[in-house]
Parts: C-alpha cells; structure tokens; sequence
C-alpha cells in the first residue's frame, strides 16, 4: 500500500485540458522553433546574395547622376561619397548592419530613404494583396467545400470549370474588364488612384476592391482545387468511416474530422500566394494607378537603382518567411493529424 493510499489521498493528475494545453505549446513552440532555424540560414544568404547583386551587375550611381560619358575622376568621387570603394565583406557588413537596424540605405535616383520609398508602397500593396487573400479564402473554401460535398455531381462539374476558367485568367485581362464594366459603364467604382484609410473606409475600400478582385481570381482557384481535392481524400480516410459507424451527423462529421484533416494543401497553398500577391502586382497597379510595391521595385530594376532592388528583395525575403511561418502555425492548430509526429 502506498503512502497516500495511507493517509487516504490520491496524487494529483493533470487534467485532459491542460494535458491539450501542454501539446498545443508545444507544438507550437517546435513550430516556432523549426521555422526559426530555416529563416536564419535562409536571411543570412538571401541577403548575402542580394548584396553580391551590384558587384555582379557592376552598376554604379555615378553612371545614373552623370550617365555614360563619366570620367573616371568623377565616378571614384561618387563611389566614394557612397562608400563603394571600399573592400566587399566591409561593405556588406555595414549594410548588413543597417538591414537589422531597419535601414535600408539611400535611393541612388533621387537620395531618398529607401525604408521610406517601400513603406509607403508596400502599404498600398499589402493592402490590396490583403483584401484579395480574404476574397481567394472566403471564395475559395466556399467553392471548394461545396465541390466535395457534391462531387461527382453537375455542381461539382460547374464548379471545376469555372475554376479552370478563373485560373487561367491573367491579372491584367481581368483588371482591365473590371475597370471597363464596374468603373466606365457603371461607374460604380473609380478607374485608378489610391485613398489612405485615415481618408474613410469607404473610399478606401472603394479603391482597392477592384484590384483586389483583379488578384483574387487565381486565389480562389488554386485554393478551391486544393480544398476539393483535400476534403475527398479525407472523407476517404477511416476515422471517417468510424465515424459515420458511430452514428455521428454529417455536419459534425464535416467539421470535427473532414475539413479539420482535409484543409491542408489549400492552407500551404496560401502560404505562397500572399506574397506572390504582392511581388506579383505590378501589372495590375499600372492598370488602376496605383504606386505600390510591386511597381516601386520594377521601376527600381528599371532604373537599376541597386539599394532600392536590394531593399526590395529583403522586405520580400521577410514577407515569404514570415507569412509561412503563420501558415504552419494555423496548420498545426487546424489540421491536427499532420502533427502527429511532434
């Protein structure tokens, strides 16, 4: 007999919740912590690389203030000015320095904060690319969903087409007709230009919902594919099968074990599609007026601004990890069955 059978007690157990709690923590934290361990090795090259870009390029701002009949006397003051004489690893570590500080150095074109420059597009930008994720998730698992409850159905056939039909639509085709239908023949929406949101939410919205829906359409496509095909495979799986044994409702069903296990690939496919939004914009903000950050770094290549492009590549290396890293955490919450092996 034991000590606390003796004295008429029982040890302490930690409860079923607080033994969920636990595993949720840590499943988040080896998350964290896995996602931690590429994004260090993948920032440190990534900036590397993208520093290595003007030594490769062998581009200069005094090509771009004096042009191609610069003297020699001339351009060393200029890359002097710059700090562009310099030995390389110098000139990376400074760099490399300022990146973490949040400074991103100066434009070549016109001597401007390039953390500035790609704020102020990068607001325009990841708002629209924002409104256009939530159309591609609220229409993409709409469609989706439907699609696999009534597969092999004339809906599930209509469904598939229109989708087929939605992805292989270009941005700029579909922004063009939106422009042509919604803001010249009904002239329900302006053409172009962009409205802060401390302006109003209205014409805020107003702005950006045409080119949001511009963007959205290979969104909702690839995540309603990926969800259609990712419920059927789970309504496939046994815990399915006992479960409709045990005389659960289809709703609960649905909800508990096929859509939980089942929205895997269309969550990993917009782990990719966010900042493809972004970087991938700059047709359509030509088309609507818009200066975001898509455009800003075209114009940037153009103009072969070098600490322009290569701020452009950082934000755009911090934008793909960081929204990944927030993908995997949702999935590790939603889909539990993919974290059986945490």
């Amino acid at each position: 007999m034991t000590l606390s059978a003796t004295l008429g007690y029982a040890p302490s157990r930690p409860s079923f919740g607080l033994i969920r709690v636990r595993r949720a923590v840590t499943r988040t934290a080896f998350t964290l912590g896995r996602s931690i361990a590429i994004f260090v090795p993948v920032f440190l090259l990534g900036t590397f690389v993208t520093f290595a870009l003007r030594s490769i390029s062998g581009l200069s701002p005094a090509r771009i203030t004096l042009g191609e009949d610069a003297t020699p006397e001339a351009v060393h003051r200029i890359e002097h000015h710059w700090g562009l004489d310099r030995p390389f690893l110098s000139q990376y570590w400074s760099w490399f320095d300022d990146v973490l500080h949040g400074n991103l150095g100066r434009s070549w074109s016109n001597g401007a904060d390039v953390s500035r420059l790609i704020g102020d597009g990068l607001a325009i930008s990841l708002s629209v690319a924002t409104l256009a994720l939530v159309i591609g998730i609220v229409f993409g698992f709409g469609l989706g969903t439907l699609a696999a409850v009534r597969r092999t159905t004339w809906i599930d056939r209509t469904i598939t087409a229109v989708l087929t039909v939605f992805a292989v639509m270009p941005p700029f085709v579909v922004g063009i007709v939106l422009v042509g239908v919604f803001a010249v023949g009904l002239n329900w929406f302006p053409s172009a230009g962009y409205v802060p949101f401390a302006a109003g939410a209205s014409p805020w919205f107003a702005h950006l919902l045409l080119p949001a829906l511009a963007l959205s359409f290979d969104t909702v496509a690839d995540v309603a594919r990926q969800l259609r095909a990712g419920l059927i495979g789970a309504y496939q799986e046994n815990y399915v099968t006992g479960a409709v044994v045990r005389g659960l409702s289809d709703r609960r069903i649905f909800f508990r074990h096929v859509l939980r296990n089942g929205a895997g690939p269309a969550l990993t496919v917009l782990g990719l599609k966010f900042p493809a939004l972004i970087g991938g914009s700059v047709v359509t903000e030509w088309i609507f007026g818009l200066q975001g950050f898509g455009r800003f770094a075209n114009d940037s290549a153009q103009a072969g601004d070098v600490p322009s492009v290569q701020g452009v590549l950082v934000v755009s290396i911090v934008l793909v990890v960081t929204f990944n890293l927030v993908v995997n955490i949702v999935l590790g919450k939603v889909t539990p069955a993919s974290q059986r092996g945490v």
